[in-house]
């Protein structure tokens, strides 16, 4: 009697494991630096995966998608842009619907001076960035990530133990 109770509590503690990472959060480790400061190379995450099925994805949320020119591979980047506005970088400032968009999470150093002209955001479409400018390869080089390809939205940092939290 005891071996069954053991062997039917393994099993429900695996199914309810598989399905909080198959539907609802699952672990990602950042590759790369482009999202510096806010996460690190080999940094490991938490991808709240329901969260653009109950709310809509804003500006400044960091966000896991899948490539747009190669779908194996997953990426990490900042929403600057909403769909059906007009993102311009102009010297390093990106421009929302002509405004500069103040981006407090993107250190000095971080920055870089390039131009990139302005783009309309489709709908069901979002304009990213990495938080590094100058190293990230993001939307001023290929475009917009489609809704359709977002898996869902950077929420906790929980390895390594010093960069422990939510991620902002």
């Amino acid at each position: 009697m005891d071996l069954q109770v053991w062997i039917r509590d393994i099993f429900l503690s695996f199914f309810i494991a598989a399905v909080v990472i198959v539907f609802l959060c699952q672990p990602v480790k950042v590759e790369g630096t482009s999202m510096l400061p806010q996460l690190a190379h080999e940094q490991r995450i938490f991808v709240n995966k329901l969260a653009y099925r109950i709310d809509s994805i804003e500006r400044g949320d960091v966000i896991v998608f899948k490539f747009p020119e190669d779908l194996r591979r997953s990426y990490i980047k900042r929403v600057v842009a909403l769909p059906g506005e007009t993102v311009e970088v102009r010297k390093g400032t990106v421009h929302i619907d002509g405004k500069a968009l103040a981006e407090p999470y993107v250190p000095r150093r971080y920055r870089d001076r390039s131009s990139h002209p302005p783009v309309t955001v489709a709908e069901g479409a979002y304009y990213v960035l990495g938080d590094h400018r100058n190293t990230s390869n993001d939307s001023r080089t290929w475009g917009t990530v489609d809704k359709s390809f977002v898996t869902g939205k950077a929420v906790f940092a929980y390895w390594p133990p010093e960069r422990f939290g939510v991620v902002q």
